[in-house]
């Protein structure tokens, strides 16, 4: 089997110097690579394939075959790193606590320990401010409009 540290070298190599990072690294068992990266002002299709190709260049199929899939953290996933967070400030977020309250506002900021989000009240409820610690969250999601 691949050894993940290989791969996380490999990908923390390649994106060193630009504004690209690695949110989620996963390797089954029958060598099946799932890298999936972010950047602070986005990732395109290039920036998958430039990745893909520094990652397959550094392994040899010959000596174990795997399957590499590099892809960009969808906008339905949720947010994983504090850095996905302040990239976000400014967007409308929906967030579960781990006691399963749930809360949707705009993301205000994101420090090192939580998030400051300002809901957009209603004609029965003023707008609040809340804050979140990351450990008190169980999963938050940016909110898709359409």
């Amino acid at each position: 089997m691949i050894e993940k540290i290989k791969i996380l070298e490999l990908v923390n190599s390649a994106l060193e110097g630009s504004d690209k990072f690695l949110v989620n690294l996963k390797i089954t068992p029958d060598n099946r690579i799932f890298v999936d990266i972010d950047g602070d002002n986005g990732v395109n299709i290039d920036d998958c394939i430039e990745l893909s190709r520094a990652i397959e260049g550094n392994l040899n199929r010959d000596e174990e075959d795997f399957e590499l899939n590099v892809s960009s953290a969808g906008a339905d996933q949720p947010l994983k790193l504090t850095r996905q967070y302040r990239k976000n400030v400014g967007r409308d977020l929906e967030v579960v606590t781990l006691d399963g309250e749930k809360a949707e506002g705009v993301l205000e900021d994101a420090s090192d320990d939580g998030i400051v989000l300002r809901t957009h009240g209603t004609k029965k409820q003023a707008p609040e401010t809340l804050r979140f610690a990351y450990r008190d969250i169980k999963s938050a999601k940016v909110a898709i409009k359409f």
